[in-house]
C-alpha cells in the first residue's frame, strides 16, 4: 500500500475519498475560526491506488546523416522563388 500526505481546507472524515484516494487518517493542522470566518487546515493520509503502466510506442530513429538528402526545387514541385527588383 501506498500512501501520500494531502493538505486541504477542506474537512473531510476517514473513510471518504478525496482527489481518487482513500482517507485513512486526518490531522487538524489550524482549527476553524467562526469569529473570523476562517477555514480550518487539515492533514490527510491517504492511499494511493497503484497506477496502471501504460506501454509506450516505440521511437523511431533519425535518419543517419549519409541517408539525407536534400530535396530539389524539381522535386519540391519545381517553385523557385523569384525577386522582383526595386524600381
Amino acid at each position: 500500500m501506498i500512501t501520500k500526505t494531502l493538505r486541504s481546507r477542506f474537512n473531510h472524515e476517514p473513510g471518504e475519498t478525496i482527489e481518487g484516494c482513500k482517507i485513512l487518517e486526518k490531522t487538524v493542522i489550524a482549527p476553524p475560526d467562526l469569529v473570523e470566518r476562517r477555514r480550518g487546515i487539515y492533514d490527510y493520509l491517504v492511499e494511493v491506488p497503484p497506477a496502471t503502466a501504460t506501454p509506450r510506442a516505440p521511437r523511431e530513429a533519425p535518419p543517419t546523416r549519409d541517408s539525407y538528402t536534400r530535396s530539389t526545387p524539381e522535386e519540391m514541385g519545381g517553385r523557385l522563388i523569384r525577386r522582383v527588383p526595386s524600381r
